[in-house]
């Protein structure tokens, strides 16, 4: 079952909308009923959580009518059609005007929590979409989605938001699973070019052959999109891996950046995974190439150079799995906390998210510690952490600020609540908050 979904039941008898509504909700199903089309659709509107089971034959707007309402102000809802027996002409019409299924009195009610499960899964799918285009356009919106306040993450966003203006080509380099491809979107949505065409290409995923006709052309005649550079005319094309590119392809990109001009009608945002390794992406690319990329140039920092921000990523990460898995989120503990601020990170964010969300699923059975994920993960790290490198006093701060960081969202910026929980007097609590940059404003 999608979680959070409702299944709106309309039907003009009342035994018939109260039997639906009983039986999906022994099925977990959060429902609400109408006794007509018209009142629904006060109710129901375009981004509506749920899915729609409805008669055909009512007094008033009738079935079909309602379905093309439905349809009209959001075609992807689905809406589960009930038919009268054999009324197999109008069911066929009801799935051309848009409809999800069909169930034909008298139905099996397992037949109806099939579909039910089957049409809420979509709809979350579609839903989760469009939360993810807006977000993807709305650049204060992906700003926030790179988490943390390290003095490297705020340059980071300070070089995105003055990148973003520039029209010039970028390279965007860092170890693998930092990110560059949130980096890419954020460069896109807040510039000049947000509302323009956004094109991702990942080189390393192509044959020769194949790459050069996604990006350049001719594509074939079953092929449903134009060449790479002309879908992105006018906006921005990304350019994943490019230090994939064989010498001939880069020649043709080259050819591609020179024709256009200054300023450019499409800006090329390339990203490189090769910063970790022997070679750089400047040796990777042909001099005259990698300069004309790398007029303006980020390197997103990697995950073991941002201090505190690896506690607030895991305590972000394990809270969403938590709620996706329905349990608790892992407790951590101050040893734990040194862990995941000493640990050496190769696969950077990426790695913190895996490791996030098998720590909430052994938190689930009840057995196990992140200590030991973390030493799963580098068979070199001492389980016993000592103070090398860093001093004790700058551990025991960041466990603190994270202790009162997810004490104040856990109990939505309450004081009350949290100097009861962390038994410290109100002044004290006002003290540390101060001194880490936490406000009270942001958790309620």
């Amino acid at each position: 079952m999608a979680q959070g979904m409702k299944i709106a039941i309309v039907d003009d008898e009342q035994d018939m909308r109260q039997s639906i509504s009983q039986w999906l909700a022994l099925s977990g199903y959060d429902t609400e009923t109408f006794a007509s089309a018209e009142d629904a659709l006060k109710a129901l509107g375009s981004d509506y959580p749920g899915i729609v089971i409805s008669d055909i034959k009512m007094p008033g707007m009738d079935g079909m009518q309602f379905l093309k309402k439905l349809m009209g102000a959001d075609s992807a809802l689905p809406v589960i059609m009930i038919t009268g027996h054999g009324d197999v002409p109008m069911a066929v019409e009801a799935m051309r005007v848009g409809a999800y299924d069909f169930l034909e009195k008298p139905f099996n009610p397992d037949r109806m929590t099939q579909l039910a499960k089957k049409a809420t899964i979509a709809r979350r799918l579609t839903l989760d979409s469009r939360v993810l285009r807006r977000e993807l356009s709305d650049g204060g919106q992906i700003i926030k989605k790179l988490i943390g306040a390290s003095p490297v993450m705020e340059r980071l966003k300070e070089d995105i938001l003055d990148l973003g203006q520039a029209d010039g080509h970028v390279l965007i380099d860092g170890e693998t699973g930092t990110g560059k491809t949130l980096v890419a979107h954020a460069l896109h949505a807040v510039g000049s070019r947000a509302g323009k065409k956004f094109v991702l290409v990942s080189c390393g995923a192509f044959e020769e052959e194949a790459l050069a006709r996604r990006l350049f052309g001719p594509m074939n005649p079953e092929d449903s999109q134009l060449p790479a550079i002309e879908e992105a005319r006018g906006g921005t094309l990304v350019l994943e891996d490019v230090e994939t590119l064989s010498d001939g392809l880069q020649a043709k990109l080259l050819n591609v950046i020179n024709e256009q001009g200054t300023p450019a009608e499409t800006r090329i945002v390339a990203l490189c995974n090769m910063q970790e390794q022997d070679r750089t992406c400047e040796d990777a690319l042909r001099p005259d190439l990698f300069y004309r990329l790398a007029a303006l140039r980020i390197t997103v920092p990697p995950l073991r150079q941002r201090g505190e921000d690896i506690l607030t990523l895991f305590t972000r990460l394990s809270e969403q799995f938590s709620e996706e898995y329905g349990c608790d989120a892992p407790q951590v503990s101050a040893q734990e906390a040194a862990q995941l601020l000493q640990a050496p990170w190769p696969g950077n964010v990426r790695q913190l998210i895996n490791l996030a969300e098998r720590a909430v699923l052994q938190s689930r059975r009840g057995g196990g510690t992140i200590a030991s994920l973390l030493m799963s993960d580098h068979e070199d790290m001492q389980p016993v952490m000592t103070t090398e490198g860093k001093p004790l006093k700058e551990y025991v701060e960041a466990f603190e600020r994270m202790l009162i960081d997810n004490t104040m969202r856990r109990h939505r910026g309450s004081i009350a609540s949290v100097m009861e929980e962390l038994c410290l007097p109100r002044r004290t609590l006002n003290e540390k908050m101060a001194k880490y940059g936490l406000q009270r404003a942001d958790y309620l």
